[in-house]
Formats: structure tokens, sequence, C-alpha cells
């Protein structure tokens, strides 16, 4: 599914150079559920944006589905991100003027489906995620958990082997939150979608099936014996 080796992100200005990523190594196999935790500036979103094809990185290999990432063209890259992935954002990213069906029908006219075929995908998420009440209101209409219910909708009508969550829970309340782990999980159980998800609550990320943490930009696998985490 997604097999990263030695890739390091450098950002760089005039006098500094800052490594978000360094000799980052990460394989996750189809199915998996894993969490990765780590203080703010660890180069947990770095690795999120790299890993969704949002970002480039410096140094190192990265292959997708079987495909090498730095190979393909940047339309290649837009397809495989448009196609075989789902995005979550804590913000919930949904467009303020359209209501709960546009917002999750969007990435479905990026592909330029047929809108029957996109009436159907709609539906079924609006379905399986309990919006059904809800389609046809505003964003400001909706309480936090229902916006981020949405926002997962968005994520999952293009069906995606890969779910990418970047603080899924990070606005919402305790409650809402474990809500939306339930859901996940849901997802990575019965359609067995490939879930990456980044958050700052240990809570949360113990429900993951595998845990990491990151620090400084590298990663660390608490499974891993004090020897190997030394090699890393």
């Amino acid at each position: 599914m997604l097999k990263m080796q030695d890739v390091s992100k450098i950002y760089r200005t005039d006098l500094i150079e800052t490594y978000a990523l360094r000799r980052f190594s990460l394989e996750v196999s189809p199915g998996e559920f894993v969490a990765i935790t780590g203080p703010s500036g660890s180069g947990k979103t770095t690795f999120l944006n790299v890993a969704g094809l949002l970002e480039e990185f410096d140094s190192g290999s990265y292959r997708l589905e079987g495909h090498d990432v730095r190979s393909l063209s940047d339309d290649a890259r837009s397809r495989l991100r448009n196609e075989r992935i789902g995005f979550i954002f804590q913000s919930f990213n949904l467009i303020p003027d359209l209501d709960v069906y546009d917002n999750i029908e969007v990435p479905l006219r990026y592909r330029r489906m047929p809108a029957a075929l996109r009436r159907e995908r709609v539906e079924e998420v609006l379905v399986q995620l309990g919006l059904t009440a809800r389609m046809r209101h505003l964003p400001a209409q909706l309480s936090g958990g229902q916006q981020q219910r949405v926002a997962i909708a968005r994520a999952l009508v293009g069906r995606p082997q890969l779910l990418l969550a970047d603080e899924p829970t990070g606005n919402l309340d305790t409650i809402a939150s474990r809500q939306v782990l339930d859901l996940l999980e849901r997802i990575n159980l019965e359609q067995k979608t490939t879930i990456i998800m980044v958050t700052h609550d240990p809570a949360l990320a113990a429900r993951a099936r595998r845990k990491l943490h990151v620090l400084d930009g590298r990663l660390i696998d608490p499974r891993a014996s004090a020897g190997e985490r030394a090699q890393g």
C-alpha cells in the first residue's frame, strides 16, 4: 500500500535549513489502522502532506500502491491523489455556502463522474454516516461533530484505498471525538480502508491497531527494540 524509505523533507530559508522529516521510513499494509503521535512541530503533518501527495520531498523513496511517486507527472500525481486518497482535516474544510449534499459531491465533480453515479455515491454515504436528514443544511447549521461526519463522508464518497486524518477530533468535545473514532474503526473494519491518523490524544491513538511516534522528523516504533530505534 504505502512504503517510504529514508524520506527527508527540508524547509530552506536564506540562512537556515530545517528538517521536517529526517530519513523517515514507514511501511503500511492494506487495511491497517495506524495512529501517529508526537509534539507540535515534530513532522506529523508534513508526513501526511507527503503521504497524500500534497508536498514533494527532497530525498529517499516513496511508493504508493506500487507507484514510484517521484517518477509520476503532476497530472498522474493529481489523479492518484483524487482517486485513491481521502483526506480528513481538523478544521473540516467544508465550503460554507454549499449544503451537505453538495459538499460531499465536490470530489466526484472533479473526477467528471456522470451525474447519476454521483447521486448514487452521495446518497450511499449520506445513509452510511446518518446524514440524510441534514443533506440540505449548510455547515453553519451543523454541530462540530456533524461537520466532521460530513468531512468524512466527503473523503469516503470517492471510495479511497487510503484515508489520511490530520487531528480529526481536534475541534470536537469528548463525546463527539469518541463517535468519530467509532466511525473510523467501523470504516476500517467493514470496508478494509487503510487509515493513517495523526492525533495528540493518546487515548484515541490507543484505539488504532498500530501506534507510532514522531520526534524531530524521525519515526519511532514503540514495538521496536532499543537497538533498532537507535539505528534509526
